[in-house]
């Protein structure tokens, strides 16, 4: 098998994508070129349905395919559950987050820090947590969504990394630059619909390939059979314990990643703070998170499970695809080689598709890295007088040298399951911080510089002197040297004054009783803490139902599909009436 050569067809959809983007850029350009607040939140005007589509499309980036193709090969579908046990802080933020952020009024999650704490430790959490995260960790995150790139374009075309990179970072870094927030949200409407298409008619033309031989063939072949399961097997502790156990119990409150930061924060609470009021921010990412958890997995499962049959090993991968740098070859290189056997018309739909994912994903975290900078380091250290118009203009250059950085440092990186662990390892043990500060009134600006400092350096530590330790022993180290480090910072550290305190109950009002006797005579919380720790639960529950009775459909096993379908149903209702009251 060698490169696939697109048919002309292929290169009009390609094309016509590409004219529909910029045009988009174009259109929206005078408004969002308008002011910051225009630029980076979309003047705080949109409504849920596109906020919630934008989230689900920027979630789905080039390497998302490739990870849940690398995990299925390797673990099984059981394997997922290292980001299925993100479904917990997604509904957290939903039910509990949601609200406290649009009522924050903050222009980045970043502002927060300036807002719940006093004195120069607090402006210099905002300003390094800007350079930290906005910067470095959003080149991290940025450079492994273009080794993906990378990958596609190597497998499908026989490019080199760099012409790939910079044929589809061209028209992303325009758009973004120019249309701002609301471009990139107008696009990334767009781009989900595309790349949905593009999956799911992958997955259904994938299933016809002769190797696999339909769907009851590939559910029953010997290569498939054992990668099944929807939880590990019990016999096999050690994957017991590092893909379920851990995500579940430990994982998905104590580490911080993009887009499932504990507590919300990054470009997620930039939609909720970009929404038209507090319900339409809760709407949004209610939403997301059950068209990422539940819609959106089984297409890039099914051609995972195909690809056991087609290439069962890395030599098979290499074999079909000679022209493939051996020392970057890894088992996400098989989405893409199984995209070869697509049709003309659909192969140009399908790569249009995963370039529209790596579109999504990069113009956010190019425009989300862009606020850090102009909003926390350029606004308030740099020129505190900047006009709308330098604000603009700030953000636009920091969006091209984002991407020229990102683009370099993507050439370092092998896989994407090794950019999701190094990822995770960085933010574990913060997670914890991020859910209690709303609420416990003794967290300080101490206690976060510390936690980032201490998971930095414990991340750094096992990097390099532990390379061979466990990923999940890792992060259990980490989150329990972070806690135990930022703890004792937190007692041994003045707390925050009162009169911040007070300020910012009377703007967010959380829950907790210590807050009565900081700000005495202001108005009680709204809602119930524990009703909105119900609906988390019922969330979660109606989400998991329904992805694994969509998972039992395809297996061919209706009952438990009739009766996951109806636990489903009885979630959804049960959570109407807890939001109804």
């Amino acid at each position: 098998m060698s490169v696939v050569s697109l048919e002309s067809i292929d290169w009009i959809i390609i094309g016509a994508f590409f004219v529909v983007s910029l045009l988009i850029g174009v259109l929206v350009a005078r408004k969002s070129g308008k002011n910051a607040a225009e630029f980076f939140l979309s003047g705080r005007n949109m409504p849920w349905w596109l906020l919630g589509v934008s989230m689900v499309a920027t979630t789905f980036s080039a390497d998302t395919p490739n990870l849940v193709t690398d995990i299925v090969r390797k673990n099984g579908v059981a394997g997922n559950w290292v980001w299925w046990a993100f479904l917990l802080t997604g509904m957290l933020t939903v039910f509990v987050y949601a609200r406290l952020w649009r009522r924050s009024g903050v222009t980045t999650d970043l502002e927060f820090y300036e807002l719940r704490y006093a004195g120069k430790e607090a402006a210099f959490l905002r300003g390094f947590r800007a350079v930290y995260l906005g910067v470095l960790f959003n080149i991290g995150i940025m450079a492994t969504v273009c080794l993906a790139a990378t990958k596609i374009g190597q497998v499908l075309l026989g490019l080199e990394p760099m012409q790939t990179l910079l044929i589809a970072s061209i028209v992303t870094v325009f758009y973004s630059a120019i249309g701002g927030l609301k471009g990139v949200i107008i696009t990334d409407f767009v781009q989900f619909i595309l790349a949905m298409i593009g999956s799911v008619g992958a997955a259904y033309v994938v299933l016809d390939v002769p190797a696999v031989g339909g769907l009851a063939n590939l559910v029953s072949h010997e290569n498939v059979v054992g990668k099944l399961d929807f939880i590990p097997d019990f016999n096999n502790t050690e994957m017991l314990v590092s893909v379920f156990i851990i995500p579940l119990a430990v994982q998905w409150w104590s580490s911080w990643y993009p887009g499932a930061e504990p507590g919300g924060g990054g470009y997620i609470a930039q939609r909720m703070l970009s929404a038209k009021n507090e319900g339409h921010a809760v709407g949004a990412t209610l939403f997301f998170n059950i068209a990422h958890y539940a819609l959106r997995p089984w297409p890039w499962i099914i051609i995972a499970l195909a690809s056991l049959i087609v290439f069962p090993t890395l030599a098979d991968i290499q074999a079909a695809f000679p022209h493939v740098d051996p020392a970057n070859l890894g088992h996400d290189h098989a989405y893409p080689a199984m995209l070869t056997y697509l049709p003309a018309g659909l192969l140009g739909l399908v790569v249009a598709s995963l370039i529209a994912a790596f579109m999504s994903t990069i113009s956010t975290h190019l425009n989300w890295g862009a606020s850090y900078v102009v909003n926390d380091v350029y606004l308030r250290f740099l020129n505190p007088a900047a006009s709308d118009r330098q604000q603009v203009w700030v953000g636009r250059i920091t969006t091209v040298v984002l991407m020229v950085v990102a683009a370099v440092f993507s050439t370092f990186i092998e896989s994407a399951k090794a950019g999701f662990d190094l990822l995770l390892q960085i933010g574990a043990g913060t997670g914890l911080i991020f859910i209690l500060r709303w609420f416990w009134w003794r967290i300080n600006a101490y206690t976060e510089i510390a936690g980032m400092v201490i998971s930095f350096v414990v991340a750094l530590v096992f990097f390099f002197a532990f390379p061979d330790l466990a990923s999940h022993w890792k992060l259990i180290l980490g989150v329990l040297i972070t806690t135990i480090g930022w703890l004792i910072v937190t007692f041994i550290t003045p707390p925050t004054d009162t009169e911040t305190l007070r300020n910012y109950y009377k703007l967010i009002r959380p829950f907790g009783r210590k807050w009565k006797e900081i700000a005495p005579g202001e108005l009680p919380p709204t809602g119930s803490l524990a009703s909105q720790i119900v609906a988390m639960a019922l969330g979660c529950l109606l989400v998991y139902a329904a992805l694994f009775a969509t998972g039992y459909l395809i297996y061919g096993n209706t009952t438990n599909a009739v009766i996951l379908y109806g636990v489903t149903a009885l979630a959804s209702w049960a959570l109407y009436r807890t939001l109804r009251k």
